[in-house]
């Protein structure tokens, strides 16, 4: 029988930082051992697929990038049926996936997911689009399982007040999580890891947590030895 990998979409407008929280999050869920692949949609290139690969944090097998030729909305919501394939070939190819993380082309706010294509999906604004974004309740950041404000350490550089995000984004998201994050350093990454284990992939993140600070623990008394 043909296992099933979960399946994560990752949404947001162009420059939000999908592909860059993509780039910080795999080698961490690799390094846990779930096995993960990634498809990229672009309107007609495969640029954002190119970029990973370069990367070298995962085979360039899996890595598959789909050009949508069309609105980018449509390839994951309306009509979803050239992901789809790429995920049944990943599923056919590499049976060991665990996860398979799906990342779409540059949205607007009014971008979902079907739910026909992902078990679930994050959707990624930055800090430099405007302390307004979460005010203008696009249906994206509201509706998204996991919302992330990524690039919180230009706020001041933007005249973006991320202390007034952070208190009106709650209120849109009516309770559903958020993550503030950092890419560069790393900040807030965790609750996105987090995220994916408990409420993607159904692990517990403080039992795999323990495990890798077990390992932290005896790579130092090794090397007392």
């Amino acid at each position: 029988m043909l296992k099933s990998a979960a399946r994560l979409g990752i949404g947001g407008p162009v420059g939000s930082g999908k592909t860059a929280l993509i780039e910080s999050i795999v080698p961490t869920l690799m390094n846990q051992g779930i096995e993960v692949a990634v498809v990229t949609n672009d309107l007609l290139t495969t640029e954002d697929a190119d970029r990973l690969k370069s990367r070298g944090f995962l085979p360039p097998e899996r890595i598959v990038g789909v050009e949508t030729g069309s609105c980018p909305h449509t390839a994951i919501r309306e009509d979803p049926s050239m992901n789809l394939l790429a995920v049944k070939d990943f599923e056919l190819l590499i049976p060991e996936l665990d996860l398979i993380l799906i990342e779409s082309g540059g949205d607007n706010l009014a971008s979902t997911f079907s739910y026909d294509l992902v078990d679930s999906y994050i959707f990624v604004i930055d800090v430099g689009a405007g302390d307004d974004i979460p005010r203008k309740n696009g249906p994206g950041f509201v509706q998204a399982d996991l919302a992330v404000v990524n690039k919180i350490d230009i706020a001041p550089y933007v005249g973006a007040d991320l202390e007034l995000i952070r208190k009106e984004a709650p209120v849109y998201r009516r309770g559903k999580p958020i993550a503030y994050t950092n890419c560069k350093t790393g900040e807030g990454l965790d609750e996105v890891i987090d995220f994916i284990l408990e409420t993607v992939l159904f692990r517990s993140a403080s039992v795999i947590h323990q495990k890798i600070e077990e390992l932290h623990m005896d790579a130092e008394v090794d090397g007392r030895r």
